[in-house]
């Protein structure tokens, strides 16, 4: 075979494998009935939401995490509602119901798209804000970009703080060429693989492991996770939870005791960036903790949680 021949085929090849990724992303199927979702934000930005409990309650808004959309909340919030509150919980670009659009999923990014959500269903007052793992990032961002829309700040094992997401995620996010074309390959069955190994968890949202498993599948999922991850999660929030402190926004954060995404050693952190701010520590909790250990979540955030 000559030389040329051989290049020929390596170039094949390599271009190929370029490709895969991309070719299977594209063949997954859309998430169906998107166009139905009730939805607010920019033309061609649409964010599914629904509200829960009392329309003339205080409002409190519900930010989920990286892989989870707003089902993660489903137990949760009705301890909201009882509370007396008017809940408001969607689901961020890239998940659930939501849209899917292009852009780096930076901290700001997410903060404009609750802004804009907020203003789009005339929602004027300060509200509480709480954002579980991710959406805790994303909360503490907002808080600092739009103090005058939040009343309190309740981080449930919130990003920010270090994390591990696992081997795939950390990989993908120091190959800024290669790191998408991973994600898209490799990261739904990785994450499957991770979210079988949870299923003895005792969850109190219905079908939790199937639901999530089912978000892997869809088209978009991959690619979404992967800009979140260069996204929010890389960015430092120390400036952001110190301008947090010096505007005095009452905030409560809890820790998962064993925890292994958000690890326990975050806690340093917070006392140098936000030492007014007050902690909670549930024993025994993973990181799932608003669909694992919801009793002790809701006692955690009694004193937060008066209207």
């Amino acid at each position: 075979m000559a030389i040329s021949e051989i290049l020929v085929g390596a170039s094949l090849a390599g271009a190929a494998a370029a490709v895969t990724p991309f070719v299977v992303e594209r063949l997954r199927p859309v998430r169906p009935n998107k166009a139905d979702a009730p939805a607010a934000g920019k033309p061609g930005h649409r964010t599914h939401y629904r509200w829960l409990g009392p329309g003339d309650g205080p409002v409190a808004v519900c930010i989920h995490g990286l892989t989870t959309p707003s089902f993660v909340w489903e137990a949760f919030a009705p301890e909201l509602v009882r509370k007396g509150y008017r809940v408001l919980l969607y689901d961020l670009y890239g998940r659930g119901c939501s849209d899917y659009p292009d852009g780096l999923q930076s901290g700001a990014y997410f903060a404009d798209q609750l802004d804009e959500l907020l203003n789009n269903l005339k929602t004027t007052e300060p509200v509480l804000v709480l954002g579980y793992s991710m959406g805790g990032a994303i909360a503490a961002t907002f808080a600092a970009k739009h103090p005058d829309r939040v009343r309190k700040l309740v981080l449930i094992a919130p990003a920010g703080f270090g994390h591990d997401l696992g081997a795939i995620p950390k990989i993908s996010a120091k190959l800024p060429l290669l790191g998408g074309a991973l994600m898209r390959l490799v990261y739904p069955s990785f994450s499957r693989n991770a979210l079988e190994t949870d299923r003895n968890q005792n969850c109190v949202v219905e079908n939790m492991i199937d639901r999530q498993i089912a978000e892997t599948r869809w088209r978009g999922f991959a690619p979404a996770v992967w800009s979140s991850i260069r996204g929010v999660l890389s960015e430092d929030l120390a400036p952001s939870h110190r301008r947090i402190a010096t505007l005095g926004i009452p905030t409560l954060i809890v820790w998962g005791e064993k925890d292994d995404v958000i690890p326990l050693k975050g806690m340093e952190h917070l006392d140098v960036w936000n030492s007014d701010a007050s902690s909670v520590l549930i024993p025994n909790a993973g990181h799932g903790i608003p669909y694992t250990h919801l009793s002790e979540l809701v006692s955690a955030c009694e004193t937060v949680l008066s209207c």
